[in-house]
């Protein structure tokens, strides 16, 4: 492995033959294009983007002397451009990505950008349904704070670094391998990890299999001589090529690392981590959730395949912070606890809430939950049911478009139609205020990948 970036060669390899000086992109304010703006910015490139909506990250990112602005306007985009980054997220018919296109100009997706960064580095890729951003930047914080060394870009913000990219000069990179748009398919790992292959992202696989057939597609990106993490119990396993497959579980003997003599102390887990060739006792994870524990195995495993000591692992864990809306305590004190989470997934919400009941078994657990996507609740509707029945009250929020328009019949009442659970209705996000205002719930967890981060502080406020 070379220990250092070289930038002649990567400019080279990402335009033929000239450096990329002066880069635009359009959705900068995503959590994967604001990594990759960040990352060019480091490197003394000119920056700048759009975006939709102003937010944290946005705001983040023109304190760095990034140039953003928040209307589509093809008079005030550059014309002086090597190369115009894209988000699939982004309408076909934008008018700034259609002018760039009509133009000449060199763009590409965010995928194509991961690509070219990551084709001449050791690469650690992280992918999965859900997890993924949880494992990347505990792979990243682990190798960071052990002093191995490596460039980072998450799909979240590490509660660590307040960051979603980091940069360093051994030739390492750690990445979100992310499945939307089968963009992982242009990563080749050296070190793969696959968390889940459930049924998501249904509008652009159109079946299940599809979905699972593209994770196995992914697994035998692996190079020779590679190292494949795989969750146990994977459906098509058997179909892994890997030259090296390692499998992980929370607590499944049968997989090839677990965890043993789990306890909780003080509300946080301690635990050993078990594999037939080494054992690591008494680690201890201060992020809440049973599902964080078999992240934290994943994560090991990857330190333990790299050559990372003992001690150090242990240390790195002790001190993992979490990541932003990946089970953020917002509120924790004897009157209140608010968790934020990104769960968005059937699965997740089942994760959520199984974490949230592991270490509060005895409080009564309200669940505020914003659908994402017309498609995923249309595809999902029942499992996101049986899901949110796990909790004890649940509101629903309106669906969240993001990317797509309206679908005649699918509102969140598909959702809860479905539910058993006789303590459940579905609320504007102005009268949910005014529910948290009255009724004060002791724990209550809000959860979505839509615009519910926005409501954390005035209900942390309201509680407060």
């Amino acid at each position: 492995m070379s220990e250092q970036i070289n930038n002649s060669k990567f400019s080279e390899a990402v335009t033929g033959t000239r450096a990329i000086n002066k880069i635009y992109f359009i959705g900068i304010g995503g959590i994967g294009m604001s990594a990759l703006a960040r990352y060019f910015h480091s490197r003394k490139a000119e920056v700048k983007g759009y975006d939709r909506t102003i937010t944290p990250l946005t705001r983040k990112l023109e304190e760095s002397g990034i140039e953003i602005h928040y209307e589509e306007d093809v008079e005030r985009i550059p014309k002086d451009v090597d190369v115009v980054v894209y988000t699939p997220a982004i309408p076909k018919d934008h008018t700034e990505l259609v002018y760039y296109q009509q133009n000449g100009y060199t763009v590409v997706k965010r995928s194509d950008v991961l690509k070219w960064i990551t084709q001449n580095s050791f690469n650690i890729c992280v992918g999965g349904t859900h997890g993924k951003t949880t494992i990347t930047t505990m792979v990243a914080h682990l190798l960071r704070d052990s002093g191995y060394g490596c460039n980072a870009f998450l799909g979240g913000i590490s509660s660590n670094y307040q960051t979603n990219f980091w940069s360093n000069e051994r030739n390492v990179v750690v990445v979100e391998a992310d499945e939307y748009d089968r963009s992982f398919l242009k990563l080749v790992p050296d070190v793969a990890v696959i968390t889940a292959m459930d049924p998501d992202h249904l509008d652009i696989y159109g079946t299940p299999e599809e979905v699972e057939k593209a994770f196995v597609q992914f697994a035998n990106t692996v190079k020779p001589g590679g190292c494949l993490v795989a969750r146990y119990g994977l459906k098509r396993a058997g179909e892994f090529k890997a030259d090296k497959v390692v499998t992980y579980s929370l607590d499944d003997v049968r997989s090839d690392v677990y965890a043993e003599n789990l306890n909780v102390v003080n509300g946080s887990y301690v635990y050993d981590v078990i594999s037939a060739d080494w054992r690591i006792t008494n680690v201890v994870l201060h992020m809440g959730g049973l599902h964080n524990i078999e992240n934290s195995i994943a994560a090991i495993t990857v330190a333990k395949h790299l050559g990372i000591d003992d001690d150090k692992i242990k240390h790195a864990v002790e001190s993992f912070k979490g990541v932003k809306r990946r089970f953020e305590y917002i509120l924790k004190s004897q009157k209140h606890v608010l968790i934020d989470d990104y769960a968005h997934h059937p699965e997740e919400l089942k994760a959520l809430i199984s974490g949230v009941r592991s270490i509060y078994p005895d409080e009564k657990c309200t669940v505020i939950f914003q659908p994402h996507l017309f498609s995923r609740t249309k595809d999902l509707s029942k499992e996101f049911a049986e899901s949110l029945d796990m909790a004890d009250e649940v509101i629903i929020l309106p669906i969240y478009p993001a990317r797509e328009l309206p679908m005649e019949g699918v509102t969140s009442e598909l959702i809860l139609n479905d539910m058993k659970l006789p303590q459940k209705q579905i609320l504007t996000k102005e009268a949910m205020q005014d529910w948290v205002r009255l009724y004060k719930p002791k724990l209550l967890v809000m959860c979505g990948a839509g615009d519910i981060d926005a409501l954390i502080e005035p209900v942390k406020e309201i509680l407060k």
